[in-house]
């Protein structure tokens, strides 16, 4: 399977998760709490496990200055000039603009969601493998997020469903601009792995920090361990 096709398919699960919102009513909180905790958990151990020792390795120590750079980047895009935007279901209505601000917004971070499936594959299969897996759980309830965003400002379910397929063209995109961009290909891991921090840290687990009783706290784990059970099992 080729590192195009691994785009296309990251890209398919933004639409998912919009499909997820546009089939039924209401999801339980509960429930996506647990998938934000697990993707968290996720996320964070292959940014620190495997994205950042990688982008250290091979673009030596001004690597850490663009894991920083990407980690600025999408705090930038997502709580500066978007004025309103959280993993999840919105509950209640907003204004037309919020929506298309926050697709804006997060268009950056899908972009380099293609980014780091194109440079991680370069590395390694096993890499590749890795943050194929990582993009693809977060990209769950980021369709999920972005679609519910869109009906609550008023828009319509096409409107919803073209605002997840527009993340998952600009994944497409960033994988297709690492074959083209030696810049991007040189300095794409260590900006995905700003990026990935940043998502699992930053954006899920203030979703469900706080909450009461041990269930999010074990799905958080769950994820990591799920992290190391992979790099075993994994063919290198």
């Amino acid at each position: 399977m080729s590192t195009l096709a691994y785009a296309v398919a990251a890209a398919l699960a933004n639409l998912a998760g919009a499909a997820a919102v546009l089939s039924r009513r209401s999801w339980s909180a509960r429930s996506l709490e647990f998938v934000l905790a697990f993707s968290a958990g996720f996320l964070i151990a292959v940014s620190l496990g495997d994205l950042v020792p990688e982008a250290i390795s091979t673009g030596g120590a001004n690597a850490s200055w663009i894991i920083l750079l990407g980690f600025m980047l999408v705090h930038l895009t997502q709580h500066v000039f978007v004025r309103h935007f959280h993993f999840g279901a919105e509950t209640h209505q907003v204004e037309a603009s919020v929506g298309v601000s926050a697709l804006v917004g997060l268009t950056l971070h899908t972009f380099i969601d293609g980014v780091a499936i194109a440079t991680s594959f370069a590395v390694t299969s096993h890499l590749g493998l890795l943050v194929f897996a990582a993009i693809v759980l977060h990209k769950l309830p980021e369709g999920f997020a972005i679609s519910s965003l869109f009906l609550a400002a008023g828009g319509s379910r096409r409107a919803a469903l073209l605002a997840a397929g527009a993340l998952g063209v600009a994944t497409v995109l960033g994988a297709l601009a690492t074959g083209v961009s030696q810049l991007i290909a040189t300095h794409g891991l260590a900006l995905s792995a700003g990026v990935t921090l940043y998502v699992g840290a930053s954006n899920l687990i203030p979703e469900f920090q706080g909450k009461r009783g041990w269930h999010h706290n074990a799905f958080f784990f769950a994820g990591c361990l799920a992290y190391s059970l992979l790099t075993i099992f994994l063919p290198h």
